[in-house]
């Protein structure tokens, strides 16, 4: 397995999250703040670079009956201008309940409601990127 970057894409600010080397578990890492779509992919292409990622996991908005709506084509066409960017592989994973997750998980953490908003982009890429990540990661082998 290789490290990963993840991304939880919004209008205002990028959610990110990187893998460890063996690409088992997610962490973390500063939200980005948005400008130009070109800007923005250059930025990340920087990042994946200098962390060492050789594939980008981008969560994909997709309405509750798997169809697309306005945000995810937004998405799609991010996704497009970081693979131009990068020159890396990157793919979509499917979110729909990633953000409703990190709601949960930081209420839970009791949190004043200014620190859960500046957590809440990190906690759904990690959540995104973790998706991912066990999804790929194979069975362990039956002895």
């Amino acid at each position: 397995m290789t490290r990963a970057l993840g991304i939880d894409y919004g209008r205002r600010r990028l959610g990110l999250a990187l893998s460890d080397e063996d690409g088992i578990l997610a962490s973390p890492l500063p939200t980005l703040r948005r400008g130009r779509l070109e800007d923005d992919a250059q930025a990340l292409a920087g990042l994946a670079a200098r962390s060492g990622a050789n594939r980008v996991v981008v969560g994909l908005p997709q309405n509750m009956d798997g169809s697309l709506g306005g945000m995810a084509r937004e998405v799609l066409a991010f996704v497009d201008a970081l693979r131009r960017a990068s020159g890396l592989e990157v793919t979509t994973f499917d979110e729909r309940l990633t953000s409703t997750e990190a709601e949960r998980v930081l209420a839970e953490a009791g949190l004043a409601p200014r620190r859960k908003k500046i957590l809440r982009d990190g906690l759904a890429a990690v959540l995104i990127l973790q998706g991912d990540l066990d999804r790929h990661r194979s069975p362990p082998p039956s002895h």
